[in-house]
């Protein structure tokens, strides 16, 4: 969810608004979770990360290397700092997993035709069951000083291109909201780009309010190592 100048409106958002469809026949049932990531993720994390700066046509903006993302991403416990739900799928059963900080959410959803998957190689979490991971969201904590609470910011939420449009998005944002709503949170906010209308519109469906008046500000690279030398 970068702030760079926005290019020419490219391909149809990721995802719009729309529910998996677990009320279809059942001719080719998926099963889906959303769990905790772990360090043993970053290479499936790191892969989606840059799949979305091409995505954004931002690549120009990558520097992130598994190394960096393993030595920031995992140093204090979940929800307590940068959390990482991933989205994983498999055509069969999947095996129970135990996590004391998050219970995963787990779902049967039916599609009318199989979903072809030409990356599956590259994204097998589980060999054995035939796991891939699909998808992933990176949110961390805020403050609201006006609700005197804290709350959830979305940095990042993509879903692998053969699986756009079939309700994971909202799956994922979903997950988030209802952690923060059990915490006790007050709010769960993000970022759109402006060109990006499909997901606008996905947002407002989903009850989020788009804030025209705002707008980013942002001190980084020399801009910001400029005030190592500033005199406070």
């Amino acid at each position: 969810m970068a702030a760079a100048a926005p290019p020419p409106p490219p391909a149809p958002a990721p995802e719009p608004a729309m529910d998996p469809p677990e009320s279809a026949p059942i001719g080719h049932p998926l099963f889906t979770r959303i769990r905790l990531a772990t360090p043993t993720d970053v290479p499936f994390i790191h892969k989606l990360i840059h799949q979305m700066a091409v995505f954004e046509r931002l690549t120009d903006l990558f520097e992130a290397t598994e190394a960096s993302l393993s030595s920031t991403l995992f140093n204090l416990p979940p929800f307590q700092s940068f959390t990482i739900f991933v989205l994983e799928l498999s055509h069969n059963p999947l095996p129970p997993i135990y996590s004391p900080s998050f219970t995963p959410h787990e779902r049967v959803v039916n599609f009318d035709l199989p979903i072809t998957d030409p990356e599956k190689n590259a994204f097998i979490s589980d060999p054995v069951n035939e796991i891939v991971v699909a998808g992933f969201v990176l949110f961390f904590p805020n403050y609201s000083t006006f609700m005197a609470k804290p709350g959830f910011y979305v940095e990042d939420l993509f879903v692998r291109e053969c699986y756009r449009r079939k309700g994971f998005g909202k799956m994922l944002l979903s997950a988030v909201a209802k952690q923060a709503v059990k915490m006790g949170y007050g709010r769960v906010e993000w970022v759109v780009l402006d060109w990006n209308v499909n997901a606008i519109k996905f947002y407002e469906q989903m009850g989020a309010k788009i804030l025209q008046e705002w707008r980013i500000c942002r001190l980084t690279g020399e801009a910001l190592q400029a005030y190592d030398h500033v005199n406070i």
